[in-house]
């Protein structure tokens, strides 16, 4: 099983950015997308099933960020408007199946003032 993101990069607030997790090797049920700022711990962006359904968004990205996959389960995109600086980090896609618990390598994103 195998999760690649991939679309980070550096932009000045007020931005927009897409990344995208395609996953490979099983069928996944529900997949997220958390971060990781410097010197901070991992937190959750938020959850979208595999009906299409969003989870537990961060409330300080509620209205900015929003979450969405293929229909064949296996690709997640994170749409990010307005990027703040405080939204730069590390982003990782998740996945599940079966009760295995997936991670990708991640990928930065930074946001300068």
């Amino acid at each position: 099983v195998r999760l690649v993101e991939s679309g980070g990069g550096s932009v000045q607030a007020g931005s927009s950015l897409r990344l995208s997790c395609v996953g490979s090797g099983s069928t996944f049920g529900l997949m997220g997308w958390h971060r990781q700022a410097p010197g901070k711990r991992l937190e959750l962006v938020g959850f979208i099933t595999s009906t299409g359904d969003l989870l537990e968004m961060l409330d300080s990205v509620k209205g900015r960020f929003t979450i969405s996959r293929d229909d064949a389960g296996s690709t997640m995109w994170l749409q990010m408007n307005d990027l703040k600086p405080e939204d730069t980090g590390v982003y990782y896609c998740n996945a599940r199946d079966f009760g295995n618990n997936y991670w990708g390598q991640g990928t930065q994103v930074t946001v300068s003032s």
